[in-house]
Formats: structure tokens, sequence, C-alpha cells
């Protein structure tokens, strides 16, 4: 692991943000620079509450979430809206993960931006009628 300062948050049900961020580690090295959030067993205000404590401690503004309608972004919205700054990108995917996280653009918002146009085009059907 190397020692960049921290850049997103990948908050998700279950394991997702554990599972995500342990492959962009073993893939690019540049884990660390994600915050996972795991929201097993919390309802949605103690997830907002854990996302906002997060963001005020790390300085983080960018956060990823699994669901687009899910209740990890739900509490992002709102956290993001009380903050008054900062970008949500939901649906977040491995593509986009390792985007981010190898970016050499050091406007983290820039950054999630062009991540997200690479996680949308990593996304393929094979072998589907035409």
């Amino acid at each position: 692991m190397n020692d960049k300062p921290k850049r997103g948050l990948v908050a998700g049900h279950a394991d997702f943000a554990a599972g995500l961020i342990g492959a962009v580690e073993m893939i690019s090295g540049c884990g660390d620079v994600l915050i996972p959030i795991q929201v097993r067993g919390l309802c949605g205000d103690d997830i907002q509450k854990l996302l906002y404590d997060t963001c005020m401690e790390s300085g983080v503004r960018v956060i990823f979430t699994d669901l687009q309608a899910g209740s990890c972004t739900m509490a992002s919205r709102r956290v993001l809206k009380q903050l008054g700054e900062g970008v949500l990108v939901a649906g977040a995917n491995l593509p986009m993960l390792l985007d981010f996280a190898m970016s050499s653009n050091e406007n983290a918002i820039e950054a999630a931006s062009t991540a997200a146009e690479r996680g949308r085009a990593a996304v393929s059907v094979h072998g589907a009628p035409p």
C-alpha cells in the first residue's frame, strides 16, 4: 500500500465496499485512497451519521455507492446537501474505482466524473441477440 491521501468513500450493502476496495488494492496497489463504509444492520439515519462523520474526519467529498436508489445513496445525497459540496456516484463498479484510485487528477471531483464515464463504458453484454 502507498501513503496517498484518502480521496473517496465507497458505501454499500454487506461486504460490497470492502470487496471492491480489496480488488482495487490487489490490482493496482491504490486501494488505500478509498474508505470502505459497510452498512450491515444500520438504519438510514445511522448510515447518514456514519457517512457525515467519515466525510468530516477525512475531508473526503466523493462518495461511491452500490445502488442508485439504495439506502447508502439516499443517505449520501443528504450528507452532501448538508456539507454543501461534493459528488455522489451511484452504481459503482471495479473499472470505475480503479480509474478513480489511479487517477493523477488532483481534483477528486473531476477524477470521479472521469471514473464514472470509465465505469459506464466498461459495461457490456456478450452473447445476447442483436
